[in-house]
């Protein structure tokens, strides 16, 4: 069996793997681990610096040699100390997965560690979320709220496309239609319904990050 550790930004991204990736890859003989991100002493989650998150990137790689590390970030509001993210090539990259492709390549120049997989989600969790907006209809007495969220999706190529401003983030456009949304219960239960069948086939990023987990299976159980 393969060992994977999943530095995650917050217990949203710790349920999902837990529930949803933990159990489907087992079954590939991949053992998914997820560990939520240290900020400060008896804190944990969310990605508020880079020089905090090197350390436990680099901890996880040397400590298990053997295994493999990865992570789930978004790349919605990556502190500016993230590898790349000052970098002059930086602005060049239009689109989303453009520049997810590029900051990951910075961070895995950075730790420089071979049993590391560089991984941000384009361009947060929520956009996942707008893989099937339907399935919040089991959440919400509106249908004007489904309506709302669907329009959003239809509007961009893929989820991945939803853009990270402030204002229109996959979370914000969720919490502009839904103010009753809760991220860490509605995100992974919603996440779970939709399923990572028709995640990964909408969301190319999220699918070749899958894939490189899946190309760590050992030979005798795929």
């Amino acid at each position: 069996m393969t060992r994977v550790y999943l530095l995650v930004e917050g217990q949203t991204e710790e349920a999902f793997v837990r529930e949803l990736l933990v159990p489907h890859y087992a079954r590939f003989g991949l053992y998914l681990t997820p560990i939520i991100v240290s900020t400060s002493p008896g804190y944990k989650g969310g990605v508020v610096s880079y020089a905090k998150i090197k350390p436990q990137i680099q901890r996880l790689c040397r400590q298990d040699a053997g295994a493999h590390v990865s992570t789930l970030f978004d790349l919605y509001a990556l502190p500016q100390d993230f590898p790349g993210k000052t970098d002059v090539a930086y602005p060049a990259n239009s689109t989303g997965q453009q520049k997810a492709v590029f900051l990951e390549s910075q961070l895995a120049q950075d730790i420089c560690q071979p049993n590391f997989i560089p991984n941000l989600m384009v361009h947060e969790f929520e956009a996942l979320l707008f893989v099937l907006p339907d399935k919040f209809a089991e959440w919400v007495n509106s249908p004007a709220v489904v309506n709302r969220l669907r329009a959003h999706a239809q509007a961009h190529t893929t989820p991945e496309d939803i853009n990270e401003s402030p204002q229109t983030a996959p979370s914000k456009r969720i919490l502009s239609a839904m103010p009753g949304y809760q991220k860490t219960f509605h995100g992974p239960l919603i996440a779970c319904e939709i399923g990572l069948d028709a995640m990964r086939a909408a969301c190319p990023h999220f699918q070749g990050w899958l894939q490189q987990l899946e190309a760590l299976s050992p030979p005798a159980v795929v």
